[in-house]
Formats: structure tokens, sequence, C-alpha cells
């Protein structure tokens, strides 16, 4: 499917977006961060398995792995949870391998890679606790923990990043990011995250703490994003209203709410599974590329001066 570029909100991912103007219809109108949100209004349409590779745009720093504008590869598949995803993601990255190099066993930067199936999966909880003795559910308050991650920075002798006023789910994300994700060389999914960074993810049963999400990482790099989707609109409404209250005005990762997406989901949206990862990203891996920029024909630079 061809979703729009062009949208009146933006939503399906947290990130700043680029911001343009419809002179005749006097719009203002931004560069879509994701297709997520167009992908799932085609479920309640009636069509159970969709997809869509093509250009999303996000307006935040440029890294190694990052590059202003990017090709994703979004798909949404009805009655699917999100461990039918897992099962799906690494025969298809495997299958990719194979057709590119003829082989499943990569090189990347010095380190040998399989990405036969099957990969290994942990959960969030214990690869945090694994890689720097934190067990998070001990301090289900923001403050609490941002104390107890300085404390461990301390006493490790390392700097640790706990923002004023980043919610509880930031700080649990920070931990897998600066502590874990670099340690993550062979395929590995990261499962079961915050509720609060999750907002367009379904609940795990008698967890309030947790959604059915995962991420997938190789080479210590994330490379997609998954969840069992919120197909619940009455439970939607609420994470996107909770999201205003907790986010400040200005956070980057504030979404506007989506009413048009809320009434699409009243009329019916079936349970379903959705993934999305960046093909420049599993294109650095199998072309053995420090960065991004090398797999991009014209990468976005900064100016000589």
């Amino acid at each position: 499917m061809e979703t729009p570029i062009l949208q009146p909100l933006y939503g399906g991912a947290a990130a700043r977006p680029f911001t343009t103007h419809h002179n005749q219809l006097k719009q203002e109108l931004y560069l879509r961060i994701s297709f997520e949100l167009y992908l799932k209004r085609l479920l309640v349409g009636g069509y159970e398995r969709v997809y869509e590779i093509g250009r999303d745009f996000r307006n935040e720093g440029v890294s190694f792995k990052h590059n202003p504008e990017f090709t994703q590869l979004e798909f949404y598949a009805a009655y699917w949870d999100y461990n039918d995803v897992m099962d799906f993601t690494e025969r298809m990255v495997a299958y990719v391998a194979t057709h590119v190099l003829g082989t499943t066993t990569i090189t990347y930067q010095g380190h040998t890679i399989s990405l036969a199936p099957p990969w290994n999966r942990i959960s969030m909880r214990e690869a945090i606790l694994e890689f720097t003795g934190i067990d998070y559910v001990d301090f289900p308050e923001a403050e609490p923990l941002a104390k107890a991650i300085q404390q461990m920075g301390k006493t490790r002798g390392v700097a640790t990043q706990t923002p004023p006023g980043a919610s509880w789910g930031k700080l649990v994300d920070g931990l897998l990011g600066d502590f874990v994700e670099p340690n993550l060389i062979q395929p590995t999914f990261i499962t079961q995250y915050p509720r609060d960074i999750s907002p367009l993810a379904k609940g795990i049963p008698g967890d309030p703490l947790h959604v059915e999400r995962f991420e997938y990482f190789i080479a210590g790099m994330e490379m997609g994003n998954a969840f069992t989707e919120l197909n619940d609109p009455q439970e939607q409404q609420r994470r996107f209203e909770a999201l205003q209250e907790m986010y400040a005005k200005d956070d980057d990762e504030l979404n506007p709410i989506d009413d048009d997406y809320l009434r699409a989901m009243r009329y019916g949206m079936p349970p379903n599974g959705g993934f999305g990862t960046g093909v420049d990203r599993l294109t650095m891996l199998l072309t053995d590329q420090p960065t991004i920029r090398e797999v991009l024909l014209f990468p976005h630079l900064r100016e000589r001066d």
C-alpha cells in the first residue's frame, strides 16, 4: 500500500516531524514519521495483511545510524501477536541475507554474526538487570529510579543520563540504550517494554507496567520495532490522553491525538501484529559499512562552513 507522506497529523513513532504548508488549502502539514496509523486504518477496511516500503522523515539528531530521511519497511498482519512477528522477523532477515550474500553468517566491523534462527529472546527487565544490576520494578516511580541510576553510575564510575522530568519509561529505555544495546552483537529480541513509552501496544494481561512489544538488535544497533497492536479504541484514547498529561508541551516525543484514527478503531480493528525496520540499517549490516552515510546515495551532510 502507499500511504500519505503529507499528513495533517503525525504519529506512529516518537519523533519530531518536519513541517510544511499547503498554500491553496491554507493547511499546516507534516512529513510522515511513520506509516503506522494509516496502514492500520487499512486493517479496519478489511485488508488483513498490508505493508509499505518508503521514506520516513524525522527532524532529529544525525549520527552514524540516523539520517533525516530514511527508508522504512512496515507491515501489519491481522490475527498475529508479537510472538508471530518475532518468528517472521528472524526468518525474513535470514532469508534476505541468504539471497544477498549466500549465507546467514556475516562479518560486521570485525564481529562474526549468525543471522540464522532462532534468535535470543530476553525481556527488558532481565536484560537491564543483567547489565546494570538494577531491577527497575523495585522503583515504580521516576524519581526513585533516577536516584538508583545515578547511584549505579557513581559506583561504576560511568556517566548516566537522568534528564529532569523524564518519565519512568524513558528512564528505563535510557538504561537499555546506554548499558544493554552496545552488548547485543548477536541477533536479540528485547521484549516487554514499559507501557508509558509504548502507547500503541497491547498490554500484557495481569502486568500493569509492560506491553507486548519488542525491538530487535544486531551488532549493537537497534534494527526494528514491533508490537501486538492495541485495538481497543477506549483504551487507546486513554493512552493518548495520558501521554498529553505526561509529556511537556515541547517534548519531541509528544504526538497530537489523532481523532480520525480513533474513529477508525471504533468501526472495529482486528487484533494484529505490527513491525517496522530501517532498510538502510539492514543494508549497513549486510555490506559491513560503519555509517548510514555509506549506504545512501545522497546522505544529508553538514554545510562546509
